[in-house]
């Protein structure tokens, strides 16, 4: 019997409402007010940030030993509005826009959260995208789909949720939307990333949110993921 998602991590006390900033001043000002509110680390302006929470190597070898093997289940029922997203979890930010200040570098948001200037760079092709966050996706690294076929399909409408909007963990990634689209549902056994450069936090990160939401592997996604952690990491 499959085990149901741990419980959720308590949410995080709201922000206060931010005013447009329009200096680059302000704007690491806001950066170092949501480090102090949320605890995250600011990255410098050049740096190649990626999710939080990706574990050691040592740590994501027995979360991989750990992990149940399973052939995939039947794509039967899916559908993406099973899985909420995008919701509010820091008020009045959504998940997304989370994302994309906690990731991006020297981002300047509305007064709804929305980014409007910044710069983010996509890990999966090693591109940046400067100045439009609509040019930037935020990707669910272990995909909605793979998630339903692997353990997801029993979750409650509030656990899937939770999976699709958490932001605590390395669930979710700022990509190209090529290369998020060239990734589509496909697991570690049948795409990674064309920059070979991320292939052990990419390695590492799915196994993480797999251990974390107790989902499944199958035999051959689990000999891509040891192959890549004893060749890359």
């Amino acid at each position: 019997m499959k085990q149901t998602p741990r419980t959720p991590r308590t949410p995080r006390p709201s922000r206060p409402s931010r005013a447009p900033r329009a200096a680059a001043a302000l704007a690491t000002a806001g950066a170092a007010a949501l480090v102090a509110t949320l605890g995250w680390t600011t990255p410098a302006a050049a740096d190649h940030t990626l999710p939080p929470e990706i574990p050691d190597d040592s740590v994501a070898q027995e979360q991989l030993d750990g992990l149940d093997v399973q052939p995939k289940g039947p794509q039967d029922g899916y559908d993406r509005s099973l899985f909420p997203h995008w919701n509010v979890v820091d008020s009045p930010c959504t998940s997304r826009q989370v994302v994309l200040e906690r990731d991006g570098h020297d981002v300047v948001t509305d007064d709804d959260c929305q980014p409007t200037e910044g710069s983010w760079w996509s890990a999966f092709d090693d591109e940046w995208v400067d100045d439009d966050p609509s040019d930037i996706s935020v990707d669910h690294l272990v995909p909605l789909s793979e998630a339903w076929k692997t353990g997801a399909a029993d979750w409650t409408t509030d656990e899937r949720a939770d999976f699709a909007n958490d932001v605590d963990s390395s669930q979710l990634w700022l990509a190209t939307p090529s290369s998020n689209s060239e990734k589509g549902d496909q697991d570690p056994s049948e795409w990674m990333p064309s920059n070979t450069d991320v292939h052990c936090d990419y390695a590492k990160s799915w196994i993480d949110v797999k251990d974390r939401y107790d989902l499944t592997v199958t035999e051959d996604e689990q000999s891509s993921l040891q192959g890549t952690l004893d060749s890359s990491c």
